[in-house]
């Protein structure tokens, strides 16, 4: 099981002061030494946390994996055939939006996405889509050759007593169609430490991206600390 940290809101806090620090680089560093698997990184196209010298230092310096997530946006998707992160996981970008809403539309921007699967395997990266488990949504990753599917995480974390049984569930079945398919299985979003163990224990589960959860508790304990204390919450 491989732990992907997300140092976005290190840039988001950075960037509300326009100054260079905190610098999410080096808590990608940090991130590493306590235990971090791979290194996530939300390049969006108003550039309003993680900023394009801040990738390209991360691609020099990261030995784990680095992982893109990215819109389906020319400019870039050129930056990521350009700088070649170990993946590239393309994900829904609304400007108004605080995060992440919601899975990518893979049904009805079939064309465009396929597209952009196609530019980024070309480049020799590998693709992850970010997906609401509908079962729709994983047969056309499949059928437009994405290596993974990236289950958005996000109903069942919001979701309270029986509601959040009911979305693990729907979670499971999207797991066993993915791996059906012969796709590697991811997830996230709104993960935390109180909430991670049971997506961890989908059989085939093998990358978690989580951001938020552990950045807050970083705040707190230092962020070497926290990533330890996430993988451990993974473990059970």
């Amino acid at each position: 099981m491989e732990l992907g940290v997300n140092v976005d809101h290190v840039a988001t806090l950075r960037q509300a002061r326009r100054t260079y620090e905190p610098d999410p680089v080096s808590a990608a560093a940090l991130a590493v030494l306590g235990g971090a698997d791979g290194i996530t990184v939300h390049l969006r196209e108003d550039r309003r946390h993680i900023q394009d010298r801040d990738l390209e230092i991360l691609k020099q310096t990261v030995f784990v994996k680095l992982n893109l997530e990215l819109a389906c946006n020319q400019d870039v998707l050129a930056i990521a055939c350009r700088l070649r992160p170990d993946q590239a996981t393309l994900v829904p970008e609304r400007r108004e939006e605080v995060t992440t809403e919601g899975g990518l539309d893979v049904v009805r921007f079939r064309e465009q996405v396929s597209r952009a699967v196609t530019l980024l395997r070309d480049a020799s990266i590998p693709v992850s889509l970010f997906l609401d488990p509908d079962m729709e949504a994983v047969e056309v990753a499949a059928e437009i050759g994405a290596a993974a599917v990236e289950l958005h995480t996000g109903q069942y974390a919001h979701a309270r007593g029986a509601a959040r049984e009911i979305e693990l569930r729907k979670l499971q079945t999207a797991a066993r169609r993915i791996l059906d398919l012969g796709m590697a299985l991811h997830a996230g979003h709104g993960l935390n430490y109180q909430n991670v163990f049971s997506i961890a224990s989908i059989p085939g589960m093998r990358e978690l991206n989580i951001g938020h959860a552990i950045i807050s508790r970083a705040v707190l304990v230092g962020l070497e600390r926290a990533v330890r204390e996430m993988k451990s919450a993974i473990q059970g």
